[in-house]
């Protein structure tokens, strides 16, 4: 993870922000740790060391910097690029999973002894599950004292922390002052009405049209929509229904987040993040796409782009396939009917969400008279859910990315397209390439770069990050998914002939 000496070292000389959550350089003489970019005076070599996670430098004794909040950095891009079990582990902690399940439950979701999985994570970011999860909940206590009005036992409960004199300790030790003096010296002020703002940040550079177009002009009415704005949506956590808007701000995302149980901020942020791409290093994917050229001066012109996903992945499976050979419109439209049928209700104070997407359970059972859908595609929704609901396709952050392929492919009905849409929307698969998708094909017409045989064979050089190309290729014709939009969303002016949201 750490890499090579002399690059880090010309990072931090550098004050290369590309670095941060890569690496966390640590100071012996002071005991702090900071981001590589910190403005601060840089300290003499022989009093750095370089850590590969903000637990492992808590862990080895380190504060955090005061000035540039190495905590708050975006998180080391490899886990969303990865797939192995250290990158699935890294996902499912950062879903709060420790928290809710313990270190042991960790490792039975991914079929590991916690022994094998201690030792995995100790090798690759210095530290283990619990401290990686104790490094969590600092920074979800730091957000939720700055942040909300809150009295400090229900931020220490919801931060995850099992006493009050737990989570003084910690605080105190990452933070080196006590819950009370943070909150005082906080120059924000807390969002009013039980909602809590989170700034949500990223690596530049950063598009955020086409995130925030394809959002908006797939919103599903009730579960989604776009207002004032910001992206909005319902959000399905572990203790109950949210709601979170999310709005592009100058260096950061803003989301604003209502929750019904405060112990599932940590969730709600990990889906934000995961929603947005926010992790990423748009770096990688534009040096592999700047030799190609046709691409990479698309890339020199908009650098940036981010892949836009789902914060629900069974939900975006299932609603793949109901986009499936229809416009986004008509896939929107059906989604919220879906909902209003199945779904819960939920209760929005700033604007006008009604419900969550129904769960797999729910729809598996539902009436077939209430998909407006042909016949073979009801079949495959119903036959899809049922899978999700028994456990047969496994979708989650935790997922394996190559078995839940193979799952997927086993559903009747689900093809190549719908497969390779999920793989990058819902899993996150960086070189997911749905070579047939209308969007994609036009783009790379309009482009010169041929169909079919033709097109795969080119995108080979752009692997392992086709899911990055994809998003130049959509955005080479002129769509309302390519801008974000000026005002409220209206789902029926969107007319794409096949879905890709």
């Amino acid at each position: 993870m750490l890499g090579n000496e002399e690059q880090l070292q010309a990072a931090v000389a550098g004050r290369d922000a590309r670095f941060d959550g890569w690496v966390f350089l640590a100071v012996t003489s002071t005991r702090i740790y900071c981001r590589p970019s910190c403005p601060a005076v840089k300290p003499k070599r022989e009093h750095q060391r370089f850590y590969a996670s903000a637990a492992a430098a808590q862990d080895a004794g380190y504060r955090a910097c005061k000035r540039c909040r190495p905590d708050a950095s975006p998180g080391s891009p490899a886990w969303d690029w990865r797939s192995d079990v250290c990158a699935r582990a890294m996902r499912l902690i950062g879903e709060g999973v420790v928290d809710r399940e313990g270190a042991a439950g960790l490792a039975r979701r991914l079929g590991y002894s916690l022994r094998q999985l201690e030792r995995l994570l100790v090798a690759e970011v210095g530290a283990g599950p619990a401290a990686l999860a104790r490094a969590q909940r600092a920074q979800v206590a730091r957000t939720l004292i700055e942040n909300t009005d809150l009295p400090m036992g229900q931020v220490a409960f919801a931060a995850g922390f099992a006493s009050i004199r737990a989570f003084n300790r910690v605080v105190a030790e990452v933070y080196a002052c006590s819950p009370t003096e943070l909150r005082a010296k906080t120059r924000t002020r807390p969002a009013g009405g039980g909602a809590i703002t989170v700034r949500l940040a990223y690596r530049e550079p950063f598009e955020p049209s086409n995130l925030f177009g394809h959002l908006a002009a797939a919103a599903a009415p009730g579960v989604e929509e776009w207002r004032g704005g910001a992206y909005r949506r319902t959000l399905r956590l572990p203790g109950g229904p949210g709601i979170a808007a999310l709005t592009p701000g100058p260096g950061y995302v803003e989301a604003r987040l209502r929750v019904a149980d405060l112990r599932d901020v940590t969730a709600a942020v990990a889906r934000c993040r995961r929603m947005l791409d926010l992790d990423a290093d748009p770096c990688a994917p534009a040096e592999a796409l700047a030799g190609d050229g046709v691409l990479g001066p698309l890339v020199a012109k908009t650098p940036g782009r981010r892949v836009p996903r789902k914060a629900d992945a069974p939900e975006y499976a299932v609603r793949a396939v109901i986009g499936q050979q229809v416009s986004t419109a008509s896939a929107a439209t059906i989604a919220a009917r879906l909902a209003e049928r199945y779904g819960e209700t939920v209760e929005d104070p700033d604007g006008g969400l009604t419900r969550l997407f129904p769960d797999s359970s729910a729809l598996a059972e539902a009436d077939p008279a209430d998909l407006p859908m042909p016949g073979g595609r009801k079949r495959t929704v119903l036959a899809l859910a049922a899978a999700l609901a028994e456990g047969r396709v496994e979708l989650g952050p935790g997922a394996d990315w190559a078995a839940a392929r193979e799952q997927l492919a086993a559903v009747p009905g689900v093809g190549p397209w719908t497969v390779e849409m999920i793989a990058m929307r819902a899993l996150g698969d960086p070189d997911a390439f749905p070579l047939t998708d209308l969007g994609v094909a036009k783009g790379a017409a309009s482009l010169g770069l041929g169909a079919g045989k033709a097109l795969e064979a080119r995108s080979q050089s752009w692997r392992p990050w086709r899911a990055y190309a994809v998003q130049y290729l959509w955005a080479a014709t002129e769509h309302p998914t390519n801008r974000t939009p000026a005002g409220p969303a209206r789902n029926d002016d969107q007319t794409r002939e096949k879905a890709s949201a």
